[in-house]
This record gives structure tokens, C-alpha cells and sequence, in this order.
């Protein structure tokens, strides 16, 4: 079944839609909630949270690109539940990926100001990522919005986990110059 087909279930208030929405997306789902939470427990109440959202926002919300919307929803919905549950506070840290490493090119707070930073931060990402060739676009999105460990993106990319990690490194050091090109603050 195809995203418009879905998002037209979802308006129509058909329960249809969650079994649908889960054929398509739930491994991609599990899989990233798994990376971030580390608990298959924990990452099934993160997926049906994340369903539970999704039924909520649409109707009104009508995403252009549904798998980008669920995912964004059930990463965020992963960190939230990794804070929730103290791991940070324990001495953990997110199973797979540090996000230090990126930290500071993120816009932090909820204000106007800030809001107009995200956008601006956003849009130069994406031309940032274009700019890339496929596989360290694939490599750096699979690390910081997959949450992938470098082992996994080295096995799905056939290269060696130091190869993986010195890549991903080096595309960081780019989107530095970039913003800074950009004028982005950071």
C-alpha cells in the first residue's frame, strides 16, 4: 500500500491504517528505536506510542512524506523514553551513537529566534547532504538519524568499522565548513 493510501486511512479513522502503517515502516521503526533504547521491550512501547501519535496528528496533519514523519516521530519518541528512564542519569548513553559528536551544530531551545535557526539549520542540511556522493550521505544519515552503530553501517556498506567511523568523521568536518560557509551559527 502506498503513503497516500495510508494517510487516506488514517482520515477516515480506519484502524486499517495502524496494521498498514506497521507493515510498512514497523521494521524500519523497531530498528531505530532498537538502537537508541537497546530494549526490545522498550522499543515495542516506543513504536506503539509512535502509532498512537501518528493516529492523533492526521487528521489535521497531511505529511508529504509519511516514512520521514513516522520516523522523526518514533526517533524523538525513543530518545524521550531512553531520558525517561534515567539511563542517562546511570552512566549510560545511547547504545549506538554519541550525540556530542553532532551536538553542536544543533539548535537547542523552543523560541522564535530559535525556531528560524532550526529552518535555516535544516534547509543547509539538506543541500549539505546533496552534496554528498550516496554512500557517505548513506553512511552519515544511518549514523545520526538511524542511530546505527559503525559496526552495522560497516557490514550494510561492505568496508571496515574504522573506515565506517573515519568517514562519518570526515563528512562531520564538512558540514562544519559548510554551515560556516552558510552562516549558520553554531
Amino acid at each position: 500500500m502506498n503513503d497516500k493510501d495510508i494517510i487516506g486511512l488514517f482520515n477516515a479513522r480506519s484502524e486499517e491504517a495502524i496494521s498498514e502503517t506497521d507493515k510498512k515502516y514497523g521494521g524500519v521503526c523497531r530498528h531505530t528505536a532498537y538502537n537508541i533504547l537497546g530494549n526490545h521491550e522498550d522499543t515495542e512501547e516506543c513504536v506503539n506510542d509512535t502509532y498512537l501519535k501518528v493516529w492523533n496528528v492526521i487528521p489535521p496533519k497531511q505529511p508529504e512524506k509519511l516514512g520521514a514523519f513516522i520516523l522523526r516521530i518514533v526517533r524523538n519518541s525513543a530518545i524521550n523514553l531512553f531520558k525517561q528512564r534515567g539511563r542517562l542519569k546511570n552512566g549510560g548513553g545511547y547504545s549506538s551513537v554519541s550525540f556530542e559528536e553532532i551536538s553542536e551544530f544543533l539548535p537547542a531551545a523552543d523560541d522564535v529566534d530559535i525556531s528560524v535557526d532550526r529552518r535555516a539549520f535544516t534547509d543547509a542540511l539538506e543541500r549539505f547532504l546533496n552534496t554528498l556522493p550516496k554512500n557517505r550521505r548513506v553512511m552519515f544519515v544511518r549514523r545520526y538519524f538511524y542511530c546505527s552503530t559503525y559496526s552495522d553501517i560497516a557490514k550494510e556498506m561492505h568496508i571496515t568499522e574504522g573506515s565506517a567511523a573515519a568517514s562519518v568523521r570526515r563528512t562531520r568536518e564538512k558540514l562544519r565548513e559548510f554551515l560556516e560557509k552558510e552562516g549558520i551559527r553554531i
